[in-house]
């Protein structure tokens, strides 16, 4: 096996002291005075040696790796997906590199996978968290790691935070269901107890009151952002006597098991039950019935909790404001029926569409 190249190897090649070749390949030439032919000469060597430093030496001598973690719910959600592949490719343009981690909406394996992370002496962390418990992160923070939150944050916890909002999405999507003239909604929703799902509840159930109606509690299901959720969830809402006549799936993971169900039920969007859908993706306007959906800015998202993160590792200062919310897009497509016959109590916006 061959060995790799070392300073000392250099240091005989071009007879200059392994301490001045060091600071040329250190970027510390200038301060050190050393002569632009000396340092042509150590780095044609380093080139023809095929000098590769060691990065780790390095990063315990300047207690700091250019390494960052991240850790995501559900890689193979698409929403997550991106943002990771987002994170991935903004932090390797500013010279750091991911070691990427899936807690499979676990918050014990979030909790090992963070200390797998610390051990690999990350110099900070971004994290879509579980978000039912804190903890663990607060732990971590403690530790004077550098964290910043995606997606999904904690309102009594001062850590920094980017995601969308998700009350104003579900409040435009839920009036729009409502404006079109359905009633009866029903709200597959994901993992209780997380930011984004009370903010989404909050927002579906405010729209109800904005027009005046009242809203059935028992139409509001589920407990996951996966595909197997909008499925089961779907397969019994369609089965009650009064069934719904409209559902907001809260994710696109739900939607799609949702959609599944609905097949096998042979029913169909619009015409049978109208669907929207929190999160458009690019197959969203590909589908049978392209998808009405509540578009969210995954990619500035992960770019913006990146520099967020880096910005704080490298300035050592807090980050102002605690957190930003970006603005969600409602998408109207094809899966929303409208009831030209409704008749909605209330304030009487219901029928500003069809006017």
């Amino acid at each position: 096996m061959k060995k790799s190249t070392t300073l000392k190897n250099i240091a005989n090649q071009v007879d200059v002291s392994v301490s001045t070749i060091s600071r040329v390949l250190n970027g510390k030439s200038k301060h050190y005075r050393i002569s632009e032919e000396t340092q042509q000469l150590i780095l044609n060597a380093a080139k023809e040696l095929n000098y590769s430093p060691n990065q780790l030496a390095r990063g315990l001598r300047l207690k700091r790796t250019n390494t960052l973690g991240y850790i995501t719910p559900d890689i193979s959600n698409p929403f997550f997906s991106n943002i990771a592949k987002v994170v991935e490719k903004y932090a390797r343009k500013l010279g750091y590199s991911i070691i990427l981690c899936d807690s499979e909406e676990n918050t014990d394996i979030e909790a090992n996978s963070i200390q797998l992370l610390i051990d690999r002496k990350i110099d900070g962390l971004i994290i879509s968290p579980v978000g039912q418990t804190v903890d663990h992160l607060k732990e971590t923070y403690n530790r004077n790691i550098p964290i910043v939150l995606i997606d999904r944050f904690f309102p009594d916890f001062d850590l920094p935070y980017v995601a969308s909002d998700n009350y104003k999405g579900a409040l435009e999507a839920t009036s729009y269901l409502i404006e079109c003239g359905h009633t009866r909604i029903a709200y597959i929703q994901g993992l209780k107890n997380t930011s984004p799902n009370n903010e989404r509840v909050k927002g579906f159930k405010d729209a109800h009151r904005n027009f005046g109606i009242e809203f059935d509690d028992s139409l509001i299901v589920g407990n996951s952002f996966g595909e197997e959720n909008g499925y089961i969830e779907m397969k019994l809402l369609v089965k009650r006597n009064n069934k719904p006549s409209a559902v907001f799936a809260g994710s696109n993971l739900i939607s799609l098991g949702a959609l599944k169900a609905l097949a096998e039920e042979n029913l169909k969007v619009p015409d049978d039950i109208s669907m929207i859908s929190f999160d458009d993706q690019p197959y969203s306007r590909f589908l049978a019935t392209p998808m009405t959906t509540v578009s969210q800015q995954g990619s500035q998202i992960g770019q913006l909790a990146t520099k967020i993160l880096i910005d704080l590792i490298e300035t050592n200062k807090q980050f102002e404001p605690k957190g930003i919310l970006l603005p969600t897009t409602l998408i109207k497509r094809n899966s929303v029926r409208i009831i030209e016959d409704a008749e909605i109590t209330g304030n009487g916006k219901a029928n500003s569409i069809l006017s």
